[in-house]
């Protein structure tokens, strides 16, 4: 790969930087819904330099206006085909809240403005290429595709869709990562294979009306079937997990009327660790393009910029993480010396202060497969690494992490290495030896370490693939003894959720009692938010857990999730009302009082004459006469000579 790296600044973002470059015609047109941002942590500049190491000329066009046909022909027509990505995100999340309420801003958009992209980004962009050219290969990646490329539940329409991949006419997906899957495409283009016969490469979907030649295939329930009964689609998405491990997964076969199959091949294998250190030092500006630099720049580098991606893939499992859909549960670490020299490239920036913000990745203490078996087996179908409780065969060692934090806080012109991206503290406690947690405690903690319980009733954790609760409060002991050794003050920041599948109101006022004895008020909490293809929002959409397919509680009320919220933060006055109308409802007024364990006080009594606001019948008590106070002293006063004048004027009128 080395040999065919090319340094040519950024890539082409119009026709006069292709004709600078000497390029006629590019081989790939790159169209993204994020601002043009040429780092490796944006999965655009990754798959771009990806193929401009292996020797094709790719360019951006960067959150065309999807309302306009010619924006989609800034840089002419590709020689081999158009990539198309939301971008960093999936579109829907981006612009809104779980409320379903418009975002103000746009991290990824020059200058933060929301608005610069569609929403279902990849369907817009697709037809739009589309309608102008006919016959290009289309081929989407990134997390909206890949999350979005078979059937699934859209929270945003509260509706069951198609795969991407037909709504918006494309060819191929590259789920995934996508950097071997994208080179093969590219090459099979080059050879002169028509799109619609790369149907063999691995991390991808295609569309067919022939599925004869799918070998060792597995048919899903069809798209009619989901639509019409939401149990065959929990029991679909069952399969397509089990199917998620390049050693293990078979093609999935999905059936759509007159005729049309989409077809999922097994995942591209993981990277083996110099394919990632290559990958991680191909020539990015590591910074957005100068042309955004007048509209303020792009907000998303900030955070960044003075971050470490040491690692990929997740075993964690959590429910609500769309990671093992799109990572998958294989760990890929990069070389120590390929950090540490990203590393040496920091601190050269003029604006470096000395502090590494982050060194991780998607759970920072993951830095090799779960155990022994993975390379060569595959993940195991049926059983998680870590939940319910730690398994026999997993592979606890934090020696590699710690010694790649001993280098880096090492390194000239360091001051501090911080972890932010998540720790996994059921995984660190299952470690014998504590020498990592004391050196995480002791170098890598600004003051407060942020974890992620998401609750404490067990029977919620179960539904989120989450320890039970007392591993936690086992990590919250431990957290404190370290620090009291060290005569460190810092701080636990659990990260709490609201609403999940399987969280009554009983369940929030559990929660709510835990944070009370604890003394913790969190200054924010994550409503659940149902984002594509987690078995979270499975369960949210069907109201049954694809694991084990029996019913959830679903909270889908959008009062009911204000009051469960509201009863994390049930210190707060303005949600007094919201907390004790959850408590009357559950039947625990036992919680409101004066007593040590209660959470509110009660209701002030009601002053005569002066109804209470919170009072539901306050506004008839306000129109209601009999309730006014009689008025007396000067207002009387005032009132009766308003009524002399005014009998008086009437008197005149009528001539008395």
């Amino acid at each position: 790969m080395d040999s065919l790296r090319k340094d040519n600044g950024f890539l082409p973002v119009s026709v006069e930087d292709m004709r600078k470059e000497g390029i006629e015609q590019l081989d790939f047109v790159y169209v993204i819904g994020d601002a043009y941002v040429d780092h490796p942590s944006f999965g655009h500049a990754i798959i771009s330099r990806v193929l401009q190491a292996h020797g094709y000329s790719v360019g951006i066009i960067s959150q065309p206006d999807w309302k306009k046909a010619d924006s989609i022909a800034a840089l002419g027509r590709p020689r081999l085909g158009f990539l198309v990505s939301s971008g960093n995100m999936d579109s829907c999340v981006n612009h809104y809240s779980v409320s379903r309420k418009r975002r103000s801003t746009d991290a990824y958009t020059p200058g933060g403005q929301m608005g610069k992209r569609p929403d279902h980004a990849v369907v817009v962009y697709g037809n739009l290429i589309r309608r102008t050219y006919r016959d290009v290969p289309i081929i989407l990646g990134g997390i909206e595709a890949s999350l979005r490329r078979m059937a699934h539940y859209d929270y945003w329409t509260d509706s069951f869709k198609r795969s991407v991949l037909l709504d918006s006419q494309a060819d191929l997906i590259s789920y995934g990562m996508g950097e071997k899957s994208i080179v093969e495409i590219a090459d099979a283009l080059k050879s002169g294979i028509p799109v619609s016969d790369i149907t063999f490469v691995a991390g991808t979907v295609y569309r067919t009306k022939d599925i004869s030649g799918v070998y060792d295939g597995v048919k899903l329930p069809s798209y009619d079937e989901m639509k019409a009964d939401k149990s065959f689609y929990a029991a679909s998405f069952a399969v397509q997990n089990e199917n998620m491990d390049f050693c293990t997964g078979k093609p999935l076969i999905e059936e759509y009327p007159r005729g049309v199959y989409v077809v999922q091949n097994p995942p591209q294998p993981p990277l083996t660790t110099q394919e990632m250190d290559d990958i991680y030092a191909l020539p990015y500006m590591r910074t957005y393009h100068p042309s955004y630099e007048k509209m303020g720049g792009v907000p998303a580098i900030a955070e960044i910029k003075f971050s470490l991606i040491s690692n990929r893939g997740c075993f964690g499992g959590c429910s609500f993480c769309a990671l093992t859909f799109h990572q998958g549960r294989t760990v890929q670490a990069r070389s120590h010396e390929s950090i540490l020299a990203e590393a040496e490239t920091l601190i050269k920036d003029p604006d470096f202060k000395g502090y590494i913000h982050d060194v991780g990745g998607p759970t920072a203490n993951f830095r090799h497969p779960s155990c022994q078996k993975q390379l060569t087996c595959g993940v195991c179908k049926k059983k998680q690494c870590l939940f319910p409780e730690p398994c026999k065969n997993l592979y606890v060692d934090h020696s590699d992490y710690l010694e790649l934090l001993r280098k880096l806080r090492a390194l000239p012109g360091v001051k501090k290495v911080f972890v932010r991206s998540g720790i996994r503290f059921d995984y660190l406690l299952a470690d014998s030896d504590d020498t990592f947690f004391r050196e995480l405690v002791q170098h890598h903690v600004s003051g407060q370490l942020k974890v992620a319980p998401e609750h404490i009733s067990d029977v919620v954790l179960k539904r989120m693939g989450k320890p039970e609760n007392k591993v936690y409060e086992r990590f919250a002991a431990k957290y404190k003894q370290l620090n009291a050794e060290l005569g460190k003050k810092q701080f636990l920041v659990p990260y709490l959720m609201s609403s999940h599948p399987g969280s009554t109101l009983k369940e929030a006022i559990e929660l709510a009692e835990y944070l009370r004895d604890l003394g913790y008020m969190p200054e924010q909490v994550q409503d659940f938010y149902p984002t594509p293809s987690t078995f979270s929002t499975v369960m949210y959409y069907t109201g049954i857990d694809p694991r084990d397919m029996k019913p959830v509680y679903v909270c889908r009320n959008p009062h009911e999730k204000a009051m469960q919220r509201a009863l994390i933060q049930y210190r707060n006055p303005a949600n007094y009302d919201l907390v004790y109308e959850a408590l009357t409802k559950a039947g625990r007024t036992d919680l409101i009082g004066f007593g040590k364990k209660c959470l509110i006080r009660p209701r002030k009594p009601q002053n005569p004459g002066r109804p209470d606001k919170r009072d539901e019948n306050s506004k008839s008590n306000k129109s209601n006469k009999s309730n006014r106070r009689p008025l007396s002293g000067k207002g009387a006063k005032k009132k009766t000579i308003r009524n002399i004048h005014k009998k008086k004027n009437t008197m005149q009128k009528n001539g008395s």
